[in-house]
């Protein structure tokens, strides 16, 4: 499936609820958001047909997100259907720590196949989730305490050991904040480096609340870990992972690597090949604007799979060449980060 640029679509991230059991302040305002009410978010049935249809049209990667996708009930049937019945081969999570070492009993659903009980990381793994990306901002109480409104530095650990000891396939994700968690970056790659875990950094984007705090450009922040480690070198592509937008680097005095998500000072918009399914059912084409589809209001009024299909093609190819984040004049998206999806 291709968009009217001739890029070729075939990743889909999947936001599954817009709740969230952080306060990170580049993404939620500390007294919340109005959430949705029930009915209008995407019944798991509902999502998965919409899948169904998208891989018929060349979706090949789903990538559940949230808010926090392991407070949706029935998140473990939803990876499973996912992939036994839409043939999904890859299967991903964007998460924060709070629930993965956390006993799980089959509370969040019906997986007969789980019998024993394990951790919630074991149960993702059980129910086919190939990866999980975990948020990982600062390893200083004080700073998690202001930047996610939790002093949960012991959960964070316990839940990336959990993710690591499940079998999966395990990135960590921090998002520089200027004059917040800026100066921790060294410390987190040592964090990594002893779990033989790659940390990457991504550059804080200015939607939602994100606009209320400054980010650390990519450049700034090699320049600070070769203060420490010594010159950078940029990595070649590895074949056997799976294209993304992230950019790997080693350093002289650095066992592992470290990645850089750049959509401001690098952007990759001429490779974007995803597009975002939002837990209301709305097609989103581009972070930053709010253009796109409705999907959920024709599908409940009985659109056909063939009026759903068309309907998201037509979408699709008016997915922007770019963003414009920076431009006075810009069109934004009004939402906060939760509400569209990480």
């Amino acid at each position: 499936m291709k968009d009217g640029l001739g890029r070729e679509i075939d990743y889909l991230r999947i936001s599954l609820t817009d709740k969230c059991n952080l306060r990170c302040g580049y993404c939620m305002p500390s007294d919340g958001i109005q959430h949705m009410d029930h009915s209008e978010v995407l019944s798991l049935e509902e999502m998965g047909r919409l899948v169904r249809i998208m891989t018929g049209l060349g979706i090949k990667r789903v990538r559940l997100t949230g808010g926090e996708p392991l407070v949706r009930r029935g998140v473990m049937d939803s990876i499973r259907m996912l992939k036994s019945e839409y043939g999904i081969g890859n299967i991903s999570m964007t998460s924060n720590w709070i629930m993965l070492a956390e006993k799980y009993t089959g509370r969040y659903g019906g997986m007969d196949d789980i019998q024993s009980e394990c951790s919630v990381a074991e149960g993702l793994k059980r129910a086919g989730l190939s990866d999980i990306n975990i948020s990982l901002d600062t390893l200083d109480p004080e700073t998690c305490l202001r930047l996610t409104g939790l002093n949960g530095v012991d959960a964070v650990i316990k839940g990336i050991d959990a993710a690591v000891l499940a079998g999966l396939d395990v990135k960590l994700n921090c998002v520089p904040v200027k004059d917040i968690n800026d100066r921790e970056i060294t410390e987190l790659m040592d964090f990594a480096g002893e779990r033989g875990l790659t940390v990457r950094f991504i550059e804080l984007m200015p939607i939602g609340c994100g606009t209320r705090y400054k980010g650390v450009p990519t450049a700034e922040l090699i320049a600070m870990i070769e203060m420490k480690y010594g010159k950078a070198s940029r990595m070649e592509a590895d074949p056997s992972e799976i294209k993304g937008p992230a950019v790997y680097y080693s350093f002289e005095g650095y066992r592992g690597r470290a990645g850089f998500i750049s959509p401001l000072s690098h952007s990759f918009c001429e490779e974007c090949c995803r597009v975002r399914l939002t837990c209301a059912g709305y097609l989103k084409l581009c972070l930053q604007y709010p253009d796109g589809a409705d999907l959920k209001t024709p599908m409940r009024r009985g659109a056909t799979d063939s009026e759903l299909e068309d309907m998201i093609r037509s979408a699709i190819m008016k997915k922007p060449a770019a963003h414009s984040f920076g431009r006075m004049d810009a069109d934004y998206d009004k939402r906060k980060m939760v509400e569209i999806g990480g």
